[in-house]
């Protein structure tokens, strides 16, 4: 295990900029996964980690030895590929034992790796085959097994589930989130599905255009998004948002119209927003639900079109005819295209920004008041 820090890293490509100045500081035995959309730069990072990639300015630190200018092969970091590379003619023995080989190893501690990795990873009756007899999650298996057998400070995973179905690539999660808890090792892992990285993670690295968007455990990031990227990037569907404007802000009361007619009213305001400042109201999808509670707001659609998935029910409608929403229903429901539907909304699930997208954290407990019959309270917490 050995914890890992980034300082300050940019990555140019001639006079363009693709990393422009990570800061993160990784605990021993921590799982960080980076997500973010592709061109982020999160292979990109993870290259340089590994040594892959060089680093035009900045530092990385293994176990607070300085490695940015050490080769890759000496900085004790095992890293899986999203292709599979394996050598096709050779036995799933001779595949794990390939690196150790040409680190000269002795023939009694290849055994005993080889060994131990299969048996974790569930190769133990598949050592004599060649790839091309296996399945694509045996594949894998043995692309991670290779990097077991080094006994590495670090793994680096980049999106090694990506070529795999999607009931193979479920299976792999758990097998990686087991391999961790039973390894220990430190882990940084980047993939492009949020699933992966909410499901897996101790705490995710949000990238956005090479720069961290937000760093924290994933129901940190689900519950208290720093920011619009964020709020977007993690849950799905995306979240929906509203702009809305500042009518007034006086004697502890906020009032905000969010569009036509429709304005509300919060008590205990916030004292630095000021008359025209504009706003954008954020609302999940699957916080939107059919059951009236004390406190729920009541939201009216206009269904678009309806998707049935079974377990759940994804519509996509129109809040009060002017704004597309996107809206996630646990069950099942028999809505028709174009009826109209009225749906509920807890307050505390309503997230608020400020007009440069960054999260508005100090909205405490509000009451609400608007016009058209809609009465609303909203709670954001810190």
């Amino acid at each position: 295990m050995a914890n890992l820090s980034l300082k300050n890293l940019v990555k140019r490509y001639e006079k363009t900029t693709t990393i422009h100045g990570v800061d993160l500081t990784i605990q021993s035995g921590e799982l960080i996964v980076l997500v973010g959309p592709s061109g982020c730069g999160k292979s990109t990072v993870l290259r340089m980690i590994a040594g892959l990639e060089e680093v035009s300015s900045g530092d990385i630190y293994i176990d607070d030895e300085n490695v940015t200018h050490t080769s890759a092969s000496k900085r004790g970091i095992a890293m899986v590929f999203q292709s599979y590379a394996l050598y096709p003619h050779m036995t799933v023995k001779e595949n794990l034992a390939f690196g150790l080989k040409n680190m000269k190893c002795s023939k009694e501690y290849i055994s005993e790796q080889i060994n131990h990795a299969a048996d974790i990873l569930q190769l133990s009756e598949h050592l004599d085959r060649t790839p091309n007899q296996l399945s694509g999650g045996q594949r894998q298996r043995i692309a991670i097994g290779r990097a077991i057998v080094r006994n590495p400070k670090i793994f680096l995973f980049d999106e090694p589930l990506s070529n795999l179905d999607a009931e193979l690539r479920v299976q792999m999660r758990h097998e990686l989130t087991k391999l961790h808890r039973k390894l220990g090792n430190t882990m940084v892992y980047v993939t492009h599905d949020q699933v992966e990285a909410m499901t897996m993670a101790d705490r995710i690295v949000v990238l956005n255009e090479g720069k961290i968007a937000q760093v924290g455990s994933p129901l940190e990031l689900y519950n208290h998004p720093n920011n619009i990227f964020t709020a977007s990037f993690i849950g799905s569907p995306k979240i929906n948002l509203l702009p809305v404007q500042v009518i007034n802000n006086h004697n502890k009361k906020l009032t905000l119209s969010l569009f036509d007619n429709n304005a509300i009213t919060l008590i205990n305001s916030i004292s630095q927003l000021k008359t025209n400042d504009s706003l954008t109201i954020g609302i999940r999808p699957e916080h939107l639900t059919t059951e009236i509670t004390n406190d729920s707001i009541p939201l009216e659609f206009t269904l678009d079109e309806v998707e049935s998935l079974g377990d759940s029910t994804y519509l996509y409608a129109k809040l009060f005819k002017k704004f597309d929403f996107r809206i996630k229903l646990q069950g099942q429901y028999n809505f028709k295209e174009n009826n109209n539907l009225t749906l509920h909304l807890s307050p505390k699930n309503i997230l608020f920004f400020d007009s440069s997208g960054e999260a508005i954290h100090d909205i405490r407990e509000q009451n609400i008041l608007t016009k058209n019959d809609v009465e609303l309270n909203v709670v954001v917490q810190e």
